[in-house]
């Protein structure tokens, strides 16, 4: 798949084992371990980023031990938390997270937030993707747009959380930025996003929102047919929103965070770690196993990429009464 940072992501790369001048090449040497804490269960997202990352990682020698952590409760809070409370044990340490550190802070579901903790860099993106069925009525966003406009209630959308949450907030953001009105969007709310899928090819609901990744393959095969995607650009063909007018860009990033007050050249040697593996053979193996799409933001971009989420994300929130 397409790296969605291809203009950029060799200067970030270089930029970030440039950081600590001449003696980067010394510090990327120095992260012979990494402990990857993992806020939920196995099997999950953050576990599979994890693992992933770990294995590329080890496998393309730029580590040499890696070990894991599942650390479940309080919606990603108990780890968060153990990770500031023993930030001096954890030199070594990289805890995963995603977009739910920001919609879950903002909710008041743990007191913390990212900006207590140490960024390191995101790593992988997935965008939120509307999908119907290949034998839906609806053959475009076009199509879609104009019933909401006409009649929103006869437009069902699906997600595979509740109300409030991100497969929510990702379909109201795209209807707002087309020019409707997102608390008129008509959200069904299914417990899994399988679930939903079976709901969306039953006909119990029209549109399902979810993330590229849990239904690239599927619309490859034709069992589904996505309609678009968050992105900045198109991807294997699939229109992004941004190229049919509409400018919605959501990327459901994965990355790592390191303890409070980690020594800034350990971060920055982390950083050019993390930077030094999508040149590896062994990390696009992973990446296309897995569905990714690239998306290496270090240190301060990373930062400026949270916060402007975590703008976004707020003001919709409370426009829709979730704050």
């Amino acid at each position: 798949m397409k790296n969605i940072a291809t203009k950029f992501c060799k200067s970030l790369t270089i930029a970030g084992l440039l950081v600590a001048g001449s003696a980067t090449a010394t510090l990327a040497s120095s992260v012979d371990k990494v402990h990857f804490l993992i806020p939920g269960g196995a099997g999950g997202g953050w576990d599979g980023t994890a693992r992933g990352v770990g294995e590329a990682l080890k496998n393309s020698n730029l580590v040499k031990e890696t070990s894991f952590e599942n650390m479940s409760g309080g919606g990603g809070g108990k780890a968060i938390a153990y990770l500031i409370e023993t930030a001096k044990k954890q030199q070594d340490t990289l805890m995963v997270n995603s977009t739910p550190i920001v919609i879950r802070s903002l909710q008041g579901v743990f007191p913390q937030s990212f900006r207590d903790l140490t960024l390191v860099s995101s790593v992988v993106a997935d965008y939120g993707a509307l999908v119907v069925k290949t034998d839906s009525k609806y053959k475009s966003w076009a199509d879609v747009k104009a019933e909401f406009d006409k009649n929103p209630r006869k437009v069902k959308i699906a997600g595979g959380s509740s109300r409030g949450s991100m497969d929510h907030l990702v379909a109201a953001q795209v209807f707002k930025a087309a020019g409707g009105n997102p608390i008129s969007v008509r959200y069904v709310a299914y417990d899994a996003g399988g679930k939903a899928l079976a709901g969306l090819l039953t006909g119990e609901v029209d549109v399902l929102s979810t993330g590229l990744g849990e239904v690239l393959e599927k619309h490859k095969r034709g069992e589904v047919r996505i309609i678009g995607i968050t992105s900045n650009e198109d991807i294997e063909g699939i229109p992004s929103f941004k190229s049919m007018g509409v400018d919605a860009y959501f990327a459901n990033w994965r990355g790592f965070f390191g303890a409070p007050n980690l020594p800034q050249e350990k971060v920055d040697a982390f950083a050019a770690t993390l930077g030094k593996m999508y040149d590896t053979k062994e990390w696009e193996d992973v990446r296309k196993r897995n569905g990714w799409t690239n998306l290496y933001q270090p240190k301060e971009e990373f930062n400026t990429f949270l916060e402007k989420q975590e703008k976004i994300i707020s003001s919709l929130m409370k426009e829709m009464g979730f704050l």
